[in-house]
């Protein structure tokens, strides 16, 4: 009991201290991953702009924790045994001589060897099952995002398809290292516990034999038989000891796969972070890979200014190396909101990403204030995790919006301007927390998301498609209350007041994508893309004429579409006239 009292605590205590180990291993590699993916764009540009890294989440968490517990387990599967080692086979030497114990090791050692080489990479497929791991949990999340879709499409069987596809990739890819494992356990048990046992038993009885032990003079057959359980025993332990370093070659083997996955991310982010990125080019019709290469290389200028959007012979290209605009230049001074028009891939939210700083400047000068000087609202906005209060302040936590010196009423006072005012109680007020994407409808998200832009007030506002599920009428009170202009003409002369007093304090300029032309009359200038690398800028004169013109131009490609077909119906009718 005397020795199996401090054996048990020490083990136990030796098991504590690894699982601690790990967690702080965890603890300090997870906030380093964590400021540099979340350090300015890093975590944007590493799934967007750079094709490295796949799955980000799954190393960031999963991949993370298996490090940390298989590095925090060297000490146990490595030092602990060398140590072992050392112990048992000096107390072997000084009873069967170190003569038979050199020779011995020497044949160890080359066994080790042979047993190396036919050791599969371990830790190349460790690498690969948690990248398949990864695909795998992707296509879950993918499903669970896109969960309303798919069911209104019935689209349940493609999608079972897809899941059990990544799923079977894995369990393909598991199986096959468990086979590898298999054949790979049976000669590492042969020679490990087998061939290395029996060489270890013709040491023993070297004692037996050849009286060889250190005690100087000759043994009786007790003294022989006692030397060779002693040695028997000290050879157990030494062997176990041994081949407790061997198994430790997979699991090695496995840790050199985790520290590539997690050294390559941080390797990436690095690259990420000096705005240096890799992505996968897709071949064009006028310029090839080495093309877009080259484009993608160069670098323009980026200038902060105080008030003015200006940009001088910029390229609006895409992030595998598309040119869709080859030189872009116009100015937009505050006041002046601007109406981007133009096709689907024509480059209008890439001018946007660069403005916002989410893309890079391949060429030509941007001079732009910064851009916490600029408020993206996208068609379907972004509801965090949160309070109600939370919706409309975000960034800011609720100290720095009462830093700001504003209250709850504030914030109830533009719920009422976007007549949106009804979730206050309908949600349970501003502290509720709720999964706001699900219990929002889309319209609501959308007026929050104006409603957001109004706390904030920033210098310049985009917004892309951000009305599209409002009516005309809230639609109207966005923009005139966001640019300063008189509004809510139809109501009492005091809101009347009010609103023109707040509305002239925003000073937000508006940088608008839409396709309704309602939106027209509340901007200065348009700026236009052809889709074919083509754009104009200037003065968006006489809204009103302009969007007749619109409508009567629609109005005659629609005909123009019927033309060949009454051609063909003219020729017809001659024929058989």
């Amino acid at each position: 009991m005397a020795v199996a009292i401090p054996a048990v605590f020490c083990n136990s205590m030796i098991e504590y201290l690894q699982s601690r180990l790990a967690t702080e291993y965890r603890r300090t590699l997870t906030r380093e991953v964590g400021e540099t993916y979340l350090r300015g764009m890093t975590f944007y540009a590493l799934g967007n702009l750079d094709d490295r890294i796949k799955n980000a989440d799954q190393l960031v968490t999963a991949d993370v924790a298996l490090f940390s517990n298989s590095l925090a387990l060297i000490y146990g599967n490595i030092a602990k045994p060398i140590l072992d080692v050392i112990l048992y086979n000096y107390q072997l030497s000084r009873s069967v001589g170190a003569e038979a114990l050199i020779g011995l090791s020497s044949i160890i050692q080359l066994s080790a060897i042979l047993l190396r080489l036919l050791t599969p990479a371990f830790g190349r497929y460790a690498a690969e099952e948690q990248a398949l791991e990864g695909e795998f949990r992707f296509t879950h999340t993918r499903l669970i995002e896109n969960a309303e879709e798919v069911a209104l499409y019935r689209g349940h069987e493609v999608e079972k398809n897809i899941v059990e596809r990544a799923y079977y990739s894995l369990v393909k890819h598991v199986n096959r290292i468990y086979r590898m494992r298999l054949l790979h356990g049976m000669v590492e048990d042969g020679i490990i516990k087998w061939f290395w046992g029996s060489l270890g038993l013709c040491i023993c009885a070297v004692p037996v034999f050849f009286n060889s032990g250190g005690g100087g003079g000759a043994m009786d057959f007790g003294g022989r038989t006692e030397s060779f359980v002693t040695n028997r025993r000290l050879l157990l332990s030494a062997s176990d000891a041994f081949g407790r370093v061997m198994y430790s070659y997979k699991e090695l083997a496995e840790l050199a796969g985790y520290t590539l996955r997690v050294s390559s991310l941080l390797e990436t982010m690095e690259d990420i972070s000096k705005g240096k990125f890799e992505k996968k080019l897709v071949s064009g019709a006028e310029v090839g890979v080495e093309g877009h290469q080259k484009v993608l290389s160069g670098r323009g200028e980026i200038v902060e200014s105080e008030e003015d959007i200006i940009f001088d012979q910029v390229p609006i290209v895409s992030p595998n190396g598309d040119v869709l605009i080859p030189k872009l230049s116009f100015h937009v001074k505050p006041g002046n909101h601007l109406l981007v028009v133009g096709p689907n891939g024509s480059g209008k939210s890439s001018l946007f990403r660069i403005l916002g700083g989410l893309w890079p400047v391949y060429g030509g000068k941007v001079t732009k204030p910064p851009a916490r000087e600029f408020t993206y609202i996208p068609q379907r906005p972004y509801l965090c995790v949160g309070t109600l209060r939370d919706q409309l302040i975000y960034p800011d936590t609720k100290e720095e919006m009462i830093a700001r010196g504003v209250k709850d009423s504030d914030l109830e006072e533009l719920l009422k301007k976007l007549e949106v005012h009804h979730i206050l109680t309908q949600e349970g007020g501003w502290d509720a927390k709720k999964e706001w994407r699900d219990a929002l409808s889309g319209g609501d998200k959308q007026r929050l998301a104006v409603g957001r832009l109004f706390y904030h007030r920033p210098k310049y506002a985009i917004l892309d498609e951000s009305t599209s599920a409002v009516t005309l009428e809230i639609e109207r009170v966005m923009y005139e209350h966001a640019t300063g202009a008189l509004c809510f003409v139809h109501r009492a002369l005091a809101p009347v007041v009010l609103i023109v007093e707040y509305g002239a304090e925003l000073g937000i300029t508006l940088l608008t994508v839409s396709h309704r032309p309602s939106l027209w009359k509340y901007h200065k200038y348009i700026l236009q893309f052809d889709g074919q690398g083509g754009y104009s800028f200037g003065e968006l004169e006489d809204p009103e004429r302009r969007l007749a013109l619109e409508e009567e131009k629609r109005d005659l490609e629609r005909k123009l579409v019927d033309v060949e077909k009454w051609r063909e119906r003219l020729k017809e009718m001659k024929e058989r006239a």
